[in-house]
């Protein structure tokens, strides 16, 4: 789907959803895709929020696609050995844990700056990384407590499971608005209407745009 389709229909969910549109920022997960990829999907059209999932694969990208204009959001598991890589990161959506938290303080205090932070709200499902539910208000505050900032959750829901990726949805948001944070990122490729149709404000979409 070409991002502009893309764009004027995620503004319609919103519409259809009584929201305004521009409570709803896309964010083209550009995970390996090569820079002329990216190039010819994403920046000709002058979308400036791109996602990866890999340290590696991120800092190479961001010295290939050198533009201050970029917004980088990194969607993978942290990994201690890989946060020196999320130097220039705009937003970390995964926090799962409070030594993470420790870990990304240490780090932001070497680059006198600290990414915004999205704690990942794990969704019931084996495999799949989060806090559990329950826990989140205390990784908030202990996160917090480092000097951090918490903009606010983040959801996985299981592929292909529209009712599930409703209802999970559904939790989360009221989470997110029990505990007064201001972002939500929920919402991919198959499920965004629902996710937009439940609050999201960060919609991350990949295989729509490219392939």
């Amino acid at each position: 789907m070409q991002l502009p389709i893309l764009l004027q229909d995620i503004e319609r969910c919103a519409r259809e959803a009584g929201r305004n549109p521009e409570e709803v920022r896309l964010i083209a997960v550009s995970k390996g895709q090569p820079v002329e990829a990216i190039q010819e999907k994403v920046l000709k059209f002058e979308h400036f929020r791109l996602a990866e999932n890999r340290g590696q694969e991120l800092r190479d990208k961001i010295k290939l696609l050198p533009d201050p204009h970029l917004e980088w959001h990194f969607i993978g598991p942290i990994q201690s050995n890989k946060i020196k890589y999320l130097s220039q990161v705009h937003t970390i959506h995964t926090l799962e844990t409070a030594e993470q938290a420790t870990e990304l303080a240490r780090y932001a205090d070497k680059w006198g700056r600290s990414p915004k932070l999205l704690i990942q709200v794990h969704n019931g499902e084996v495999q799949k990384h989060g806090c559990p539910p329950e826990d989140v208000a205390a990784l908030l505050k202990t996160t917090r407590e480092l000097g951090l900032t918490v903009e606010g959750l983040m959801v996985m829901a299981p592929y292909d499971q529209p009712e599930a990726a409703r209802h999970i949805f559904q939790q989360v948001s009221a989470l997110n608005a029990r505990l007064e944070l201001r972002e939500l990122s929920m919402g991919m490729s198959d499920d965004y209407h629902l996710a937009i149709e439940a609050g999201s404000t960060l919609i991350r979409i990949g295989s729509a745009i490219f392939l």
